[in-house]
């Protein structure tokens, strides 16, 4: 409990920081509403594999296209966090993975899908994300970095040694990047919620999207 604290108490000092500077910062302006992606292309938001966090039957899906490598994706996972506490099992969130930054995203994503082999998912996610600037700043990671890094999330390495070389997991790649030029992903971290994207994009803008969609479910 303590080591988990400690993870999201670093995580948010760093989403504090990257949001200091950053362009996605708090705007007072509200958003007008958005509507949802056209029924064709709504298919390659959710696959059934995708990761999901917070419980599956909740009424609001926060689908965010992520890429492990990526430091607003390191920066925004407190928020989304934050946001899921704030609902509770009115929001859940459905990764989709956008490998954007190379071999180290591959790798991690990779390590990310033994992670949920293993039942371990969310735990390691949180080790990666803590870690991303020791492993994802210079192209690919040196080996065994990430399955040490994981290892500290409870990942079985011996284990996901087969497991991230098994044909789902090739499967899932190759499915998530095919969604990501569907659905025309262009950055990350990417969202839509209940379908319809995040535009403008920002913290406030997510939180104000995914309230509004929690209380028309409760209407």
């Amino acid at each position: 409990m303590k080591r988990r604290g400690l993870i999201l108490s670093v995580l948010a000092l760093g989403a504090a920081g990257f949001g200091g500077a950053a362009w996605y910062a708090t705007r007072p302006e509200p958003i007008a509403e958005a509507a949802p992606v056209d029924p064709e292309l709504a298919d390659g938001l959710i696959r059934p594999y995708s990761p999901i966090l917070g419980p599956e039957t909740a009424p609001v899906t926060i689908v965010e296209f992520f890429d492990p490598a990526c430091e607003a994706c390191r920066a925004f996972y407190p928020v989304v966090k934050d946001i899921m506490a704030e609902h509770g099992n009115a929001v859940r969130v459905v990764i989709r993975y956008t490998a954007f930054h190379g071999d180290a995203s591959v790798e991690a994503i990779r390590v990310l899908e033994a992670a949920r082999m293993q039942g371990v998912f969310e735990p390691v996610l949180e080790a990666v994300l803590q870690e991303q600037p020791r492993w994802a700043s210079h192209g690919a990671p040196e080996p065994g970095l990430l399955l040490e890094i994981a290892a500290s999330g409870g990942l079985d390495v011996e284990a996901a040694q087969t497991q991230m070389l098994a044909p789902d997991v090739v499967a899932v790649l190759n499915q998530d990047r095919a969604d990501v030029e569907t659905v025309g992903v262009r950055q990350t971290p990417t969202f839509y919620v209940n379908a319809k994207p995040l535009d403008p994009f920002g913290e406030a803008e997510l939180r104000r999207l995914v309230a509004a969609e929690v209380a028309a479910s409760q209407s």
